[in-house]
């Protein structure tokens, strides 16, 4: 998108803050014809002449004065630091003794509104920085400017309108403690874009996880170790992904950033992530205040897709059993279903059982809902799953409070490489980024 001057549609206004002084030297000019007087000359002569030094100091100030306005970043993630430089200048030659400028934009705990002042034929620059804590869509701008003459008969105010969206997408965090039950069988599904040759061969071995063919089973490597353990071919087919997400606002405990939809979005983008890395085809299905649906692909623009949708999402009415009904007909045999909710009642695992039987892998992630502040136990519907041979975890609230993003601080804006000798080279600066002109 091409660049465009802020300054060029801003809207200046000139405005006489009384009329007392105007209507003073009226009744002082009717006064000298009438009655001529010289004290009456002096005091039109001093009134007169300071209404017009204001006018014009105003004046000069109405049309020298410009500002400008430029972010670094399009879109950013929860955690990251958002950077914004302003830059007023004034042509004219009157000096500004005070600025006022009015920042409207909606993003939470953003502060660029600031008062300065500024010399005649100067300009001045500064920059405010602000971590970003929530995830949405926001606005940056639009921007007012007011200013005045040295003795407060004028005013002057400048209006920018142009203003530009900033996304905030939900972090992603590593996951070390949460596997996802492998899809796909052999003749079924996606072939690996990285295997070495089209024939499946044996390449390893596996703990058991539940959907695994017994067939699959190395009983050599089970005996040996007590514990079963499966063969891993070197052109399994990948089964694709589907993310199911519960939104249900009736289910949902915490407040803010501890709320169990929060932490549910941030699982969401880190699996989705973590998935796309491994070059699977990964989806989102999610019902909050709208319908989010995905279907899987591969590559960057999937991933995209997914943070933005995440990013917009809120809680809706719509509960899981019927979302899982819903998504059902779109899901193949063998594919990879990964369910977050902290739903504890266990009504969805009834719709969840014909797709059991098709084939599909489910892995559960239960947000333990009294981590959250709540009172409904997964005790109970944990029990269920084991039964049932479905993989499942219990997600404790602390389990996202270590990665530093439920709340985040400011994120570095250096980047450095270790050489072999120990010297640190700088790889990015915050000069590399380009500012962008709001629009």
């Amino acid at each position: 998108m091409k660049n465009r001057d802020v300054t060029s549609a801003a809207a200046a206004r000139l405005t006489l803050n009384n009329y007392l002084l105007p209507a003073l030297i009226g009744v002082l000019l009717i006064l000298q014809f009438v009655s001529p007087y010289r004290g009456w000359v002096v005091l039109l002569v001093g009134l007169g002449g300071a209404l017009l030094v204001s006018y014009l100091w105003a004046r000069s100030l109405r049309d020298g004065l410009h500002l400008h306005r430029a972010r670094r970043f399009g879109w950013t993630r929860v955690g990251d630091q958002m950077v914004e430089r302003f830059t007023l200048d004034n042509d004219g030659w009157a000096p500004a003794l005070w600025v006022e400028i009015v920042d409207h934009s909606d993003m939470p705990d953003y502060r660029a509104s600031r008062v300065s002042s500024v010399d005649g034929r100067r300009s001045i620059r500064w920059h405010t920085t602000a971590v970003c804590t929530l995830r949405g869509l926001f606005t940056l701008g639009p921007t007012s400017l007011r200013t005045g003459d040295p003795f407060g008969l004028f005013t002057v105010t400048h209006h920018y309108p142009a203003s530009t969206p900033l996304l905030v997408t939900p972090p992603i965090v590593p996951l070390p403690t949460i596997d996802v039950a492998p899809g796909g069988r052999a003749g079924a599904g996606r072939p690996r874009v990285n295997a070495p040759e089209r024939t499946v061969s044996v390449s390893g071995v596996r703990e058991y996880a539940a959907g695994d063919s017994q067939r699959w089973i190395h009983w050599p490597t089970s005996a040996r170790r007590d514990e079963l353990f499966v063969r891993v071919f070197d052109n399994t087919p990948a089964g694709d992904w589907w993310i199911v997400l519960d939104v249900d606002r009736r289910v949902q405990v915490g407040q803010g950033l501890d709320a169990t939809d929060e932490h549910g979005v941030i699982l969401a983008a880190s699996l989705a992530d973590r998935g796309l890395r491994a070059r699977r085809a990964v989806g989102l299905a999610a019902h909050g205040d709208h319908l989010v649906w995905l279907p899987p692909q591969v590559g960057d623009g999937r991933r995209w897709d997914i943070l933005y949708a995440l990013a917009l999402i809120s809680p809706g009415e719509l509960p899981l059993a019927e979302l899982l009904t819903r998504t059902g007909p779109a899901l193949g045999g063998r594919d990879s279903l990964v369910i977050i909710t902290p739903a504890v009642d266990g009504g969805w695992i009834e719709p969840l059982m014909p797709l059991l039987r098709r084939g599909c892998i489910p892995t559960v992630l239960l947000l333990d809902q009294i981590t959250f502040g709540g009172v409904g136990d997964v005790a109970g519907v944990a029990a269920l799953l084991t039964d049932l041979g479905v993989a499942h975890d219990v997600i404790a609230r602390d389990l996202l409070d270590g990665s530093g993003v439920v709340h985040p601080e400011s994120r570095p804006l250096w980047e450095w490489r270790i050489l072999g000798t120990g010297r640190a080279v700088p790889i990015r600066r915050p000069e590399a980024v380009p500012w962008r002109t709001l629009s």
